[in-house]
């Protein structure tokens, strides 16, 4: 199925591209990729070196007459999400992707393609390989665990580039030129909840599944479905809707992955005194309005009840009410659009997974935002809400914003180029998301950045798509953006 791939346009790059796809990387895994890229170097003859967490770093002298030019650092993760559809049988820590080119798109069968940020460091393998490109001196960095917690650019060696540049490989839309991003937090949450023997005697499965997933940074503005919350929405109902001859006894909940995906899918085993049908019927309405507030943004979504086993514990029934509760009252999606950018969010969260399982309770979430203030007054106030639940709270995995300068060197660099290349006006904008630009620039304050790439669509999700043609009008602008590099003061 690579083959199909490697035979794209440019092919340096998509044949590394099928190259990396061959290795499994999620995230903590990447130490056989980085051996890969540490061979790749040292066959080219280049300097290379890794750093205590496993970050890669390459340098590469410039090719004849660019030596009085500013080095310039190319960056990249090297690790992907992992995420696949539930009839989908694939194993990310022993297959390599299995790709499919469909018309303009190159896709995946069933999870994740790995284009994020996978086309970034194939970007940066094939300038690293090529003989006649012209280009500055280069520093190519490699980060590890991007997509789980920011780590190779949080425990990057220090002192150890020496460029002036970064060019960042990790936006995905090809018109964009990004100049600022998001910082985040993890929230996680987790307790000892009282259970005890059920009284009801039907076990139902109640699902949430079809929805569309994406990005919890660069999508949570399109109102896509959590099916999280959507999950705890139907449960609560239930428990509204419960009189002298109904019961619902919660037991366990398992719904989302991964801290920055919006999840797609969430289930809940219960104990009702009615039958899954009694209550696929009585729901009927609840179900329909869901299907039709998300019927643009999540054209598949379902909420189903299905017959099973009746479990053996339960929590008890005011527990279960305050941790639904809880779980109801978390803020989820925009809590702020910036008032200086227009169309930025500035603030928002993503209820990232939940967990409930014989009482032990589990829930992470996600919270970003531009302004760092605002950042730790939501993530506070979602502490509130679960510590009324009797949840301890941890924090972990906090990383900086990266703040715009879009009267830099190097955008106005960009910004003149794409005009030139295309004869219309570029995107020039901050994201949502978590980009290593903000970590790496209070690493080195004096760096000149900006991020960039070719369109990506479905990030995150297995809908998760590439452009064939975007990936060809992203190269050429990246190979004009090394030869125009400015000269060193």
């Amino acid at each position: 199925m690579s083959e199909a791939v490697r035979q794209l346009e440019p092919k340096a790059l998509w044949g590394r591209f099928a190259d990396l796809n061959a290795i499994p990387r999620p995230s903590g895994k990447e130490e056989a990729v980085c051996r890969w890229i540490t061979g790749l170097a040292e066959s080219k003859g280049l300097d290379v070196s890794s750093d205590d967490v496993g970050n890669v770093l390459v340098r590469k002298p410039a090719t004849a007459g660019m030596e009085g030019r500013k080095t310039v650092i190319l960056q990249s993760h090297v690790d992907m999400v992992c995420q696949k559809n539930n009839d989908t049988e694939f194993d990310f820590d022993t297959e390599g992707i299995r790709m499919v080119v469909d018309g303009d798109w190159v896709r995946a069968q069933g999870t994740t393609l790995g284009a994020d940020n996978g086309l970034g460091v194939a970007t940066m393998l094939a300038i690293m390989e090529s003989t006649n490109t012209p280009h500055p001196p280069l520093e190519l960095l490699f980060t590890i665990d991007e997509e789980t917690g920011m780590t190779g650019a949080l425990e990057l060696k220090q002192g150890w580039m020496e460029g002036e540049i970064l060019l960042n490989l990790d936006t995905e839309d090809d018109r964009e030129i990004g100049i600022g991003c998001a910082g985040g937090i993890d929230l996680g949450f987790s307790g000892q909840l009282a259970t005890n023997a059920p009284a009801a005697s039907h076990g139902i499965v109640v699902e949430v599944k079809g929805g569309s997933g994406g990005h919890s940074g660069m999508d949570i503005h399109k109102g896509i479905a959590n099916a999280n919350k959507l999950l705890v929405r139907v449960l609560r109902e239930m428990m509204l809707s419960q009189d002298g001859g109904s019961t619902i006894e919660l037991s366990a909940l398992d719904g989302g992955g991964l801290r920055n995906a919006i999840p797609r899918e969430a289930r809940a085993t219960i104990a009702s005194s009615q039958t899954a049908s009694d209550w696929s019927q009585q729901l009927q309405g609840l179900t329909a309005d869901i299907q039709a507030e998300y019927r643009t943004t999540d054209p598949s979504l379902s909420v189903s009840f299905h017959s099973a086993d009746a479990p053996d514990q339960v929590l008890s029934s005011s527990t279960a009410v305050t941790f639904l509760s809880a779980l109801d009252f978390c803020p989820n999606g925009i809590d702020r659009m910036s008032p200086d950018i227009e169309g930025l969010v500035q603030t928002s969260n993503n209820v990232a997974r939940i967990s409930l399982k014989a009482g032990a309770a589990e829930v992470h979430c996600l919270t970003r935002s531009s302004v760092d203030t605002e950042k730790m007054d939501l993530a506070r106030r979602i502490e509130a809400g679960f510590a009324l639940a009797g949840l301890n709270a941890s924090r972990g995995g906090a990383y900086p914003g990266w703040t715009p300068d879009p009267d830099s060197e190097v955008v106005r660099m960009m910004a003149d180029l794409y005009r030139e290349l295309h004869g219309h006006e570029p995107l020039v904008l901050a994201c949502h998301a978590g980009l290593e630009c903000g970590i790496l620039g209070s690493r080195y304050p004096a760096l000149d950045m900006v991020s960039f790439g070719p369109t990506i669509l479905g990030a995150h999700s297995p809908d998760e798509r590439a452009s064939v043609s975007s990936v060809h009008k992203y190269w050429a602008w990246f190979l004009e953006s090394l030869a125009r590099t400015p000269q060193r003061a």
